[in-house]
């Protein structure tokens, strides 16, 4: 079991450590609602330092990229991020990520913890264009911040100003007394924050004077089980629930990612082109419950007749709405929002409805 350079802090803070993608890492500190209640309305600290960095790089980056992704790269300027998924050569997702453009022929790809060897084996038999390719996932820890609380609980800490980094765009500064930190706003849970991507051995430093500054402002340690509800609430896709190897990114509603231009001739272009064109059987959608219940991965979604029209591919019972509330894919003719659902808990078809996420107000 992988440690991140967090470990013993999480230990001496009393979380719960679970094993997740091959690390043991912290699902809960002081209760996952809690922690949620605290990301919507102050702040919460999240290690992800499980998470992959790849560094790709030299005269070839951007023409890699190009090929082993399904956004437009051409369109990414230096110092901006980019949500991308890497199309595998049926039309499935092999990964989704985050292409950061770090200097005119360096890129970073942000990817999935559970997918990193599987990811940086599909980069090495891609890299049809020669790039320069180094997997630094070992040496990279990643904190996160999130709420609405963040930007004034890190500003004390650096003299990057942070208000001047629009959503997915980045600057690279000084950190708690760190050099050339990565300082991203592409967070992962609806409520606005940034991320600081910092060498393994200054994570504890940091991760010390982010807790003395947010100690006073509501801010929170947040584990894995808090970052899985603040996700779903705001209708974000979880690879390994939601995406996987044979759901394409036209059926889970990543059109907006998929982008058809001249000179954008990724893997898996044509397939999925045709399913632009002609339309899919199924969909991603999101749904809240009406009865009392809890949906989970894997629960049979019916008619009112009882005829299996999909499944339930992430749920959870929403801290904000008190709720039940999930994604999964339908098959067409019931994917439109306000569809009458049910969801099967137990030999039971609860009733639900088709929504467009995200399930709260998050402004």
């Amino acid at each position: 079991m992988q440690k991140t350079s967090l470990n013993e802090i999480h230990k001496q803070l009393g979380a719960k450590m679970v094993p997740f993608a091959g690390f043991e890492m912290p699902v809960e500190y002081t209760g996952i609602t809690n922690e949620h209640i605290a990301v919507r309305k102050a702040a919460g600290m999240f290690d992800v330092s499980h998470m992959g960095e790849f560094w790709v790089k030299g005269p070839r980056s951007f023409d890699f990229i190009q090929y082993i992704t399904s956004n437009n790269v051409a369109g990414l300027p230096v110092g901006k991020a980019q949500y991308s998924c890497m199309p595998n050569k049926k039309g499935g997702i092999v990964d989704d990520l985050i292409v950061y453009h770090y200097e005119k022929e360096k890129y970073m790809l942000v990817v999935n913890a559970a997918n990193i060897q599987k990811d940086w084996e599909w980069c090495m038999e891609n890299n049809q264009a020669g790039a320069e390719l180094d997997n630094a996932s070992s040496r990279i820890s990643l904190i996160a911040v999130q709420g609405p609380r963040a930007a004034g609980i890190m500003q004390p800490l650096t003299s990057v100003d942070l208000a001047s980094i629009p959503f997915y765009a980045f600057k690279v500064g000084d950190f708690a007394g760190i050099e050339n930190v990565i300082i991203s706003n592409t967070g992962y849970t609806g409520s606005g924050g940034f991320e600081l991507y910092i060498y393994n051995e200054d994570a504890p430093k940091v991760w010390e004077a982010l807790m003395n500054e947010g100690a006073d402002k509501g801010m929170l340690p947040a584990g894995l089980g808090a970052r899985d509800t603040l996700r779903l609430e705001a209708g974000l896709a979880l690879y390994g629930n939601d995406l996987n190897d044979s759901t394409s990114p036209i059926e889970a509603g990543l059109g907006w990612i998929t982008k058809f231009v001249d000179g954008n001739d990724f893997i898996s272009r044509p397939i999925l082109e045709k399913q632009k064109k002609e339309g899919v059987q199924k969909r991603l959608k999101g749904f809240v419950l009406e009865d009392r219940g809890i949906p989970r991965k894997d629960y049979e979604i019916v008619d009112r007749s009882g005829n299996i029209i999909g499944e339930v591919t992430s749920g959870t019972m929403s801290p904000i709405l008190k709720k039940g509330i999930g994604m999964g894919y339908l098959k067409k003719g019931f994917w439109e929002v306000d569809t009458e659902i049910f969801i099967r808990i137990r030999n039971r078809d609860l009733k639900a409805r088709v929504v467009k996420p995200p399930f709260v107000n998050l402004k």
